[in-house]
């Protein structure tokens, strides 16, 4: 029974999003500062934060890996999660998101918006997790709130709730106006507090006027805010923080907030909006599963059975550190624990409470609670681990497909093996990487999902396992279409080598899809071919999607309909129309008209206004369409789509034409069509 008293009511588990280079990290560490869990503030800059501890993350000066800490602030226990803001680890993102009950998105006060604040916003509204925005950079020149938030809602589409008013500006930002309780907090210099006072006079008539604005927005949104401010005209502080709270929960607002996360100004005020608005593991619904087919719930009772959810993996050299989210049950050290994917079962030989690269040790943990666990061997991340005479098995995070590859090789050949072990290890932490052997050159390659992420693994290779490794030139995961298909392609499949025969005839209608991705349906009649064999013609046909006709790459966006057929009384069977289902789309497909697809990308260009002429002249030579430009803070915001492949090297190219002071970004947008001189391979 829920009550007042319950400990999870105190627990809030939470991530930070945003765009790179927004300040995630440098907002988490003045929250571990703040609730006194470090006792100096890290600098992304000195390479001294506490999140951000791989080696790399320091010398590129950014997060790519998402790191869990765990804190306390007013009687709640806050466990958070750093996450990546380049969109070549959004996968770590999509992990994080699944299992986390809110968000703190944090935005930059001069650019506001930026392309992957867009995508992690995307993927949070996917995993409907309630957010609250924290406009960050209040002390940069051009830093102005109200047009990050008219950003927010004109890009993002929720209903901003802004709760806060500035005082001073730029260089000058010294604290904020609280609108709930008509208060001014300022921070002096070098101060870590903020001195509580009333709104300075200079103020009072805006503050007052935009207290009136949240009153009104909270009012036509929420029942019981609306009923007292019909009956009084107004809404008291008690009234609008829970109808704040209601509005975050349900997604249908986002409170905003701002402040300078580096100067320590503002994050007092987040943390209480955190503990205020955001929900505990009780305020979410119970976390759902399957078991024999049928859907289960699982409530998050400390005694109710033990399900957990396994988002990350740390492989290291001295063993297996499996991050989990326990949704319901409690887990002790020691205690034996069942894999529901593979039905092994496993024993936890100790659990952690995870402060990043540091941990202490625990003696059980509850439902609600993002622990790590040593001793696990098999699970993966997306693994369902639950009692063993309670299985239940949890959807796991989405794994995104790789659209860059590169050949990797050792130089020298007693090194093959250990190669193979390295990026074994590699793929167990990060699903987004594959690694498959080339069938004509014998190469090992590596995919990922962009130039960076698969520089950060093969440097990870070189530093971790002492491998000199070459590396190819990184190329892109082509795809192939159907632009015209075929109507009645036939297919028999007959094969009599003494003993049972093989024999399956299939007619099959290929046309394109529009939606993307692989349709097949039956219009067969008269049981002319029973269901099951149905069903083992779709197996082959998707079977046949691995390699087209034009190159060798998948196949997608086409519908394939099964329209006729026919059986033999002793030499059908599900082997032979599987058979008859991949070569007869095989070669349905050599019938068709096929079109070769490249991925895509939005990229945006941030550079001085007297370098934008070159910069449309360089996006133009690598096939890139322009869609958008315009001025924010005095440089040129220039929106384009880019075949990814044009996009390797452009760092570098940008750099030099801008003299260095011109930035991109890109996210994938999906394929189009490649130019017909584009190699099929």
């Amino acid at each position: 029974m829920r009550t007042s008293t319950n400990p999870l009511t105190t627990v809030r588990n939470l991530g930070i999003l945003a765009h790179v280079d927004a300040g995630k990290t440098t907002v988490t560490e003045r929250i571990l500062y703040t609730t006194g869990t470090t006792y100096k503030r890290g600098e992304v800059h000195d390479g001294t934060t506490v999140t951000d501890f791989d080696p790399q993350e320091r010398d590129r000066g950014i997060t790519i890996f998402a790191a869990a800490v765990s804190c306390s602030w007013d009687g709640h226990r806050i466990n958070l999660i750093d996450t990546p803001g380049h969109v070549d680890f959004a996968d770590e993102v999509e992990r994080s998101l699944r299992v986390l009950d809110g968000a703190v998105a944090v935005f930059d006060a001069v650019a506001g918006v930026e392309p992957q604040s867009e995508s992690v916003w995307r993927q949070a509204d996917r995993h409907g997790v309630p957010r609250i925005a924290f406009v960050n950079k209040m002390d940069r020149a051009g830093a102005d709130l109200d047009t990050a938030v008219a950003s927010i809602r004109e890009r993002l589409h929720p209903v901003p709730l802004v709760t806060q008013l500035p005082i001073g500006t730029e260089d000058g930002f010294t604290g904020v106006v609280d609108l709930l309780r008509m208060r001014a907090l300022v921070w002096a210099d070098g101060a870590d507090t903020p001195e509580e006072g009333p709104v300075p006079d200079a103020l009072s008539e805006e503050a007052a006027r935009r207290r009136r604005l949240l009153e009104e927005a909270v009012a036509e949104r929420h029942p019981a805010a609306l009923e007292e401010f019909c009956d009084r005209e107004t809404l008291t502080a008690a009234t609008l923080a829970a109808a704040l709270r209601d509005l975050t929960r349900t997604g249908d607002g986002v409170v905003v907030l701002c402040g300078s996360a580096y100067r320590n100004r503002g994050v007092e005020p987040l943390l209480d909006a955190v503990v205020a608005y955001l929900p505990s593991p009780l305020d979410v619904p119970p976390v759902r599963g399957t078991h024999d087919g049928a859907d289960e719930e699982r409530p998050a009772d400390p005694a109710a059975p033990m399900a957990a959810l396994a988002f990350k993996v740390n492989a290291t050299p001295t063993g297996r550190l499996t991050y989990l989210r326990v949704y319901s049950g409690t887990i002790e050290k020691g205690d034996t624990v069942r894999d529901a994917g593979t039905g092994r079962t496993e024993r936890v030989g100790r659990l952690l409470r995870v402060r990043a690269d540091r941990h202490d040790p625990l003696e059980r943990a509850v439902a609600g609670d993002i622990v790590a666990v040593i001793g696990l061997k098999g699970a993966r991340a997306g693994s369902t681990l639950c009692a063993p005479d309670a299985p239940l098995v949890l959807e796991p995070p989405g794994v995104a497909e790789p659209v860059v590859h590169v050949a990797v090789e050792t130089r020298r050949a007693t090194d093959t093996d250990r190669l193979a072990s390295a990026l074994a290890r590699l793929t167990e932490e990060d699903p987004s990487l594959a690694v498959r052997t080339d069938p004509e050159t014998g190469q090992t390659v590596l995919s990922g999902m962009g130039e960076l992420h698969l520089e950060v693994a093969v440097e990870r290779v070189r530093r971790e396992h002492g491998l000199e490794v070459t590396v190819g030139r990184p190329g892109v995961a082509y795809r192939e279409t159907v632009d015209a298909g075929v109507t009645g392609f036939v297919h028999r499949h007959v094969k009599q080598d003494g003993g049972a025969g093989q024999f399956a005839h299939v007619v099959l209608d290929v046309e394109p899809r529009e939606e993307g991705g692989f349709e097949f349906r039956s219009t067969v009649v008269g049981g002319r071919v029973p269901q099951e064999f149905v069903r083992a013609v779709e197996a082959g046909c998707r079977d046949a999607l691995a390699e087209g006709p034009l190159g060798g790459h998948p196949v997608t966006g086409l519908r394939v309909t099964l329209t006729d057929g026919q059986t033999h009384v002793k030499d059908s069977s599900d082997t032979a129309f599987r058979t008859a289902g991949r070569f007869g789309l095989r070669d349905a497909l050599r019938a068709s008209r096929m079109v070769l697809l490249e991925p895509v990308v939005e990229v945006t260009v941030t550079v001085p206004e007297d370098a934008v002429g070159g910069v449309l002249g360089d996006l133009a030579a690598r096939r890139g369409r322009v869609t958008g430009s315009e001025t924010r803070g005095g440089a040129a915001v220039v929106t384009a789509t880019v075949p990814l492949a044009e996009l390797f090297g452009y760092a570098t190219r940008l750099r030099s034409r801008t003299q260095g002071r011109g930035t991109f970004t890109a996210r994938p947008t999906g394929y189009a069509p490649a130019p017909a001189e584009a190699p099929a391979r």
